[in-house]
């Protein structure tokens, strides 16, 4: 049985490697300063950075249409897995349902399935990679949904991001608060919680040394459970040094087997914002 996993454009790309292309992505685009982007590879993500600081307004993303959806899943596959970003931060779910709705009745005999990551960024891409090594070993559609629903209830997302200003201008940050961390210059260790939706995990007065609780927090969430076949994933937006010092400090705590970087792509830019980063495994 052929197969083919499909996300949508929060599925990032691995950092000075290939484009992960047995991921076939729908794109979302991105309305900043009066111009409209589709974020697909072929998107300046520095250009993205620039425009927002120069703005008052925060960036918008608007999912892709349910035709966008039904259109990558006219691919010839017998099993069609598809991830999208949390159903708690955007339609991408709820338009991706609807074309599988569509597509499955113009196709009974073809096997597809929506999951929610719950997460976003790496996030995304960890649960593609769990679909993936499943497929792969022949494992029959019905236990690769099963296992993967497993995985994404127990992901966990952490995200440091170096400035909160998108957080601020599109409302998840009061003015409030914005101020006070800001004058503050606190850095905030956040993160998805079980549902999907972004919480606060922990605070530092530094960079480094949120990076440092971070690893903290990770290594008692992992305490006494075997990380040695457990990879994780970060997403960086142009800060490859950052990201690399998180994946040390973490490994340093935690007996994972391996850490995979990755280069934000355009929905992971407006939310990271240069400087931020998401984990996740």
């Amino acid at each position: 049985m052929s197969f083919q996993i499909i996300g949508d454009s929060c599925c990032d790309y691995p950092y000075l490697t290939d484009d992960y292309t047995w991921i076939k992505r729908v794109p979302l685009t991105i309305e900043l300063g009066g111009e409209v982007y589709t974020d697909n590879a072929q998107l300046r993500c520095a250009m993205l950075v620039s425009k927002m600081a120069a703005s008052r307004s925060a960036p918008k993303s608007a999912c892709p249409s349910p035709g966008n959806y039904l259109e990558a899943y006219t691919c010839g596959a017998d099993d069609i897995y598809v991830v999208t970003l949390s159903d708690k931060l955007s339609g991408s779910y709820e338009s991706a349902v609807v074309a599988a709705n569509m597509f499955k009745e113009a196709h009974p005999a073809k096997n597809i399935f929506v999951f929610s990551s719950k997460s976003a960024a790496s996030g995304e891409i960890a649960v593609c990679r769990k679909i993936l090594s499943l497929a792969e070993a022949g494992e029959p559609f019905e236990r690769v949904v099963a296992e993967t629903l497993d995985f994404i209830s127990g992901i966990a997302t952490y995200f440091i991001l170096e400035t909160l200003d998108v957080f601020r201008k599109n409302g998840r940050l009061s003015h409030l608060q914005s101020l006070v961390t800001g004058a503050l210059r606190l850095k905030l260790i956040m993160g998805g919680d079980e549902t999907g939706n972004i919480c606060i995990r922990g605070k530092a007065l530094s960079m480094d040394r949120a990076i440092s609780r971070m690893a903290e927090l990770i290594a008692e969430r992992c305490k006494g459970r075997d990380m040695s076949e457990t990879v994780f994933y970060i997403t960086h937006c142009q800060c490859p040094d950052r990201a690399r010092l998180a994946r040390d400090k973490l490994m340093e705590k935690v007996a994972f087997k391996d850490c995979v970087l990755l280069r934000a792509g355009g929905i992971s830019t407006i939310y990271a914002n240069a400087g931020g980063f998401v984990l996740a495994y």
